[in-house]
């Protein structure tokens, strides 16, 4: 995976809050804190994602019969119930 460098400008306050959480955490460097939190980040970015299309999901309200929608869908994908492909 090719890595890009960005710069960031922080508060001489926030240098050495991250100085700290490097020394505390046994980061390897800065680097290695940042790409940490760039990645937890992420995950909790995913997580209210997967959260959000569950709500959606479920205000939608009730999907039907499942052997009905089950039906419907090898229908139309031309799939027979055994799963062959219909000809």
């Amino acid at each position: 995976m090719t890595t890009v460098t960005m710069n960031i400008s922080l508060t001489e306050d926030l240098k050495v809050f991250v100085d700290e959480r490097v020394k505390a955490r046994s980061y390897s460097s800065t680097s290695e804190y940042m790409r940490d939190l760039v990645r937890r980040d992420e995950e909790r970015a995913q997580e209210e994602r997967f959260k959000a299309l569950v709500e959606e999901g479920l205000a939608s309200g009730p999907a039907g019969d499942w052997d009905d929608l089950r039906e419907a869908f090898l229908t139309e994908s031309g799939v027979t119930a055994s799963g062959q492909r219909a000809a």
